[in-house]
């Protein structure tokens, strides 16, 4: 039988001083006066045919990365992924 969570909120942080990638679990009702002010940038499903496929998570653990190195810009240094889709990769 598998457990059932309640919904959660997945916050990311790189930790420069253990160079770790931390994600936590959070309430999404506890964490939301926190976000109120802060940027968004949705990711709208039907964009994607609603597939949450490998192009998706690679296009979106790629973009948590440089939403990360906006602010802490040595993460880039460990950064090798492709930055356009992969069926779109340039000739050359």
């Amino acid at each position: 039988m598998m457990t059932s969570y309640p919904p959660r909120s997945v916050v990311v942080t790189y930790d420069e001083d253990s160079q770790q990638i931390v994600l936590q679990l959070v309430d999404p009702a506890k964490l939301a006066p926190l976000l109120a002010r802060t940027l968004k940038a949705p990711i709208l499903l039907e964009e994607f045919d609603f597939r949450l496929d490998d192009e998706f998570v690679r296009r979106l653990g790629g973009g948590l990365l440089n939403l990360i190195a906006l602010g802490q810009p040595e993460i880039k240094q460990y950064t090798t992924y492709t930055q356009h889709p992969i069926d779109e990769l340039p000739e050359g």
